[in-house]
């Protein structure tokens, strides 16, 4: 919530939050935590909301792509594993504690790469990051990236990393998802059902190194994941069910 953040719109922003939640009839947010949240810091009854979440479109990221070559436009070895970060490079998005992650993945798993895509003001901050620990070698900071670059890695990608801090909803696993690849989040990424069709982190270094770990430690029964993944997408994720759960939303009103 905004609540909690420290610059001065802030306040204004908290409090219009406060007085929609208050005035609307019934309130849609997109997660369990969301829920929570608002909840706890406005005082939002239950009975006003619903959870209905995003979704996506479908079969459109998933692509006949060859890894090889994806991997040799940043002089990857063809062999090597590849850890996919997309989001903005920013302290919510927790993209430093992944980099702070990569020397113990590394001590284990020599051969893995780790790819961000995204663009924001931490970015120089985790490249500076990971020069000091020794791991400038093996992270590939490509910026904002066009959809086909942003295509191509999703799909040459062995695992996507979700370390988020905070995060009311998490749209980039349900595209992990689509192409059919684990994911890795944090506990405040709840889309993730546990070691069923990904894995949940702490929020801390050592803890998304240890499921980094985990994971490649068997990485074809981890890929399993996505597959399990991508049957829940299709189950609960696309546009279709969510606009049938939001047209009952505002029927209730009627």
């Amino acid at each position: 919530g905004n609540k909690h953040a420290g610059w001065p719109e802030a306040r204004e922003i908290s409090h219009w939050e406060w007085s929609g939640g208050y005035e609307a009839k019934e309130i849609i947010v997109t997660s369990q935590h969301l829920k929570d949240e608002i909840q706890s810091i406005y005082q939002i009854p239950e009975s006003k909301i619903n959870i209905i979440p995003n979704g996506i479109f479908p079969n459109k990221i998933k692509r006949d792509i060859n890894p090889q070559e994806v991997k040799a436009t940043l002089g990857i070895d063809a062999s090597a594993h590849i850890v996919l970060f997309i989001g903005r490079m920013c302290h919510q998005k927790g993209v430093d504690m992944l980099v702070e992650a990569v020397p113990a993945v590394l001590s284990q798993h020599p051969d893995i790469h780790f790819v961000f895509i995204g663009e924001g003001e931490m970015r120089s901050h985790c490249q500076w990051l990971a020069h000091e620990n020794g791991s400038a070698h093996a992270c590939h900071f490509l910026g904002y990236a066009p959809s086909e670059v942003f295509f191509n890695w999703m799909n040459a990608c062995d695992l996507v990393v979700v370390p988020s801090r905070n995060e009311p909803f998490g749209i980039v696993v349900l595209e992990a998802w689509d192409a059919e690849k684990p994911v890795i989040g944090t506990d405040a990424v709840q889309l993730i059902n546990n070691f069923h069709d990904g894995i949940h982190a702490g929020q801390t270094p050592e803890s998304l190194a240890w499921c980094i770990n985990y994971a490649f430690g068997d990485i074809a029964k981890t890929a399993l994941m996505g597959i399990t993944g991508k049957k829940r997408l299709m189950k609960n994720y696309t546009w279709k069910k969510i606009a049938k759960d939001t047209c009952k939303a505002y029927k209730k009103l009627l």
